[in-house]
């Protein structure tokens, strides 16, 4: 810059102000207009909606790309279509990205990719968490493998990110082809209803290759990841509905895997630690095949009855989810007796091991409620691999050093007893219901096998069954048995259910457990 010769040198402000509007102006105000128009807002809006007001520090404003093929050396506009950099959000620090629509259909770039996996790095380097908030076209065909090779730099700092610091992504806009490996990494995923798709391969080559006939919506939207594959995690209406639920989200979580999650100030903790809910002594029907709802319990026991349920129409058959207990974060996993009699199958195995592994990775204690008749039987379960999938569930409460605590409130049956944190998988406290019944199977199953031949034999069958499973229920079916033995550490009443459980949280605030040490174990996955 400065004086050059015969003429007038470049103002070097001018220059700054002219580069700083182009930036800001993505590709234009026609290109924004129909972002908005789409119901989409555009990139810099979602950035300042997540961070706190006029916290947001921008990385890498001025980057541009370095292609000159395909006439795209005319096109060059400062960020290159991603806006990178960190700010605060409810007053701590996280780095973000978002990928702006408007600027090559936020197709990823050499240069762009680099941006993304700088931020990435900085993050794990002070430890603070990493929001993405996706909306592009996938991988800039102008540039080649030198996008591909963008991809595989985003995906291996997604790696080595997990269960260093937490990682939040936000699908607002189309994520095709090799782009869905990022999200697919992090640990939670957001998708918006109507404007967000995700899928490896598109509605016209599976036409051309298979000859299915479906939309985008159908194949890869928000509906079908959030209930159908269980790839998404929330599904929201839009954009604003995302970026709130990202900060709420973040809330209950750490900044890193060395801290803990943030604590709510007593004042607004949610009411008295020693709050009881007479409500909860009738909540398990006299029938023991009559469902209820266990959210109806979640709510009762955690904070102002708040609950962020993940997950919520996947697996519904299992329930996981965050709360706070007397200010404290939570993560809750509970069977839900209400879908499918809460047993345990492929899907919500998964769902399930998932977020415990995550939970245990950031500190966060782990309060299970069980009412387990045991896994789901049938031909579709054992061939899809009930019992590998079952086991990840398995393996990830008897890794967890996390405090953990156990609720059952009613059934507890044959395997799926010892997965859902059993006291034998190292549990701290197990607590049950005087309604919990802890058994290898059902009284009825039981008798039919204990007693087939004497059943056979009697005058009046039906009679006879009756007598032996009211008989088994009385000696074996309750949770006496197994607090004699001391698998169960207390018989309390569902009213003191809350007491209970803040003051085991309070107890074992200041745990220490550890694995042998070891690279890695081998999930069965």
């Amino acid at each position: 810059m400065g004086k050059v010769s015969g003429g007038e040198g470049i103002d070097p402000k001018n220059t700054l102000a002219d580069l700083e509007r182009r930036a800001e102006l993505g590709g234009g105000e026609a290109r924004v207009e129909r972002q908005h128009a789409a119901g989409k807002l555009t990139a810099r809006e979602r950035i300042d909606l997540l961070f706190d007001p006029g916290s947001f520090e921008e990385v890498d404003k001025l980057v541009t790309h370095r292609c000159r093929d395909f006439g795209m050396e005319n096109q060059i506009i400062p960020g290159d279509g991603v806006v990178a950099g960190h700010g605060l959000i409810d007053g701590r620090q996280v780095f973000a990205f978002a990928q702006d629509f408007t600027v090559f259909g936020g197709s990823l770039s050499e240069t762009n990719a680099a941006k993304i996996v700088k931020i990435m790095d900085l993050a794990v380097e002070v430890g603070s968490p990493i929001v993405g908030l996706n909306d592009s076209g996938g991988a800039r065909i102008q540039e080649g493998v030198l996008s591909l090779a963008g991809y595989a730099d985003i995906f291996l700092r997604n790696t080595l990110a997990s269960g260093v610091v937490p990682q939040i992504s936000a699908i607002m806009g189309p994520c095709a082809g090799g782009a869905v490996y990022s999200p697919a990494i992090t640990d939670f995923t957001i998708m918006v209803r109507n404007t967000s798709y995700m899928f490896v391969t598109g509605p016209d080559v599976l036409k051309t290759v298979t000859h299915e006939e479906v939309t985008k919506e159908e194949l890869g939207g928000a509906t079908t990841h959030n209930a159908t594959s269980g790839v998404a995690h929330f599904a929201v209406d839009d954009d604003r509905e995302c970026l709130a639920l990202i900060r709420e989200l973040l809330s209950f979580l750490p900044s890193n895997n060395l801290d803990d999650a943030p604590r709510a100030p007593r004042a607004s903790s949610g009411g008295s630690a020693e709050r009881e809910d007479a409500a909860l002594d009738h909540l398990v029907p006299a029938a023991p095949n009559q469902p209820y709802d266990m959210l109806d319990l979640i709510h009762s026991v955690a904070d102002d009855g708040d609950f962020l349920e993940a997950h919520q129409h996947y697996a519904r058959n299992i329930i996981v989810g965050f709360a706070r207990l007397d200010g404290r974060p939570v993560g809750i996993v509970a069977n839900q007796p209400a879908v499918l009699a809460g047993t345990l199958d492929i899907d919500a195995s998964i769902k399930a091991a998932r977020f415990v592994r995550f939970c245990d990775a950031f500190n966060i204690p782990l309060i299970t409620f069980e009412d387990v008749p045991g896994f789901l039987p049938g031909t579709v379960q054992e061939y899809g691999g009930i019992i590998k999938h079952g086991a990840k569930l398995l393996y990830a409460f008897a890794e967890a050093t996390v405090p953990k605590i156990t609720v059952i409130t009613r059934k507890a049956y044959g395997g799926a007893y010892c997965v859902m944190s059993s006291k034998h998988i190292r549990t701290d406290l197990n607590y049950a219901w005087p309604t919990a019944e802890l058994a290898v199977m059902g009284p009825e199953g039981a008798v039919n096998i204990l007693y087939k031949r004497e059943l056979e034999a009697a005058a009046d069958p039906a009679r006879a069954r009756a007598e032996k499973v009211e008989e088994f229920r009385e000696k074996f079916a309750n949770p006496f048995v197994a607090a004699s033995r001391g698998f169960i550490d207390e018989v309390i009443r569902p009213r003191e259910t809350r007491r209970k459980l803040v003051m085991a949280l309070k107890n074992l605030e200041n745990k220490r457990d550890k694995n042998p040490p070891k690279k890695h174990g081998n999930i069965p996955l």
